[in-house]
């Protein structure tokens, strides 16, 4: 089962992504700050991170920029809220995988999780 770290500031926006991702991922830490994520992955080694973009102390841009050099192969689903299309955008050609848009879908969410990893387990 593919292994997974959530990052988000807000404790709700968490549990949610939580609750949609459980069934088929292993969810093995959840974090508020980019700084933490980082930190996280170092002991975790997982197969994806879902992070935020706006979080206070290390945002997700600064955090995605240090996972691409510390975690290559770990793979980013950018999480934003509506109105953040350039900083998606930024963060795509910075080598995150694909991103989601608050409030969350599910099967966005779970569509964007699957397409990365290709059916693969």
């Amino acid at each position: 089962m593919k292994r997974g770290i959530i990052v988000d500031d807000a404790a709700i926006m968490r549990m949610r992504l939580r609750e949609i991702l459980e069934p088929d991922y292993e969810i093995v830490a959840e974090a508020d700050n980019g700084e933490e994520a980082i930190d996280l992955c170092q002991k975790w080694h997982p197969d994806f991170v879902t992070l935020d973009i706006s979080m206070p102390r290390t945002n997700g841009m600064d955090a995605l920029k240090s996972l691409r050099g510390s975690s290559p192969d770990t793979k980013v689903i950018m999480v934003s809220a509506v109105g953040q299309k350039r900083l998606v955008i930024d963060a795509l050609q910075m080598g995150a995988s694909d991103f989601v848009i608050k409030p969350f879908e599910p099967e966005r969410v779970r569509v964007a999780i699957g397409r990365i990893f290709d059916g693969a387990e």
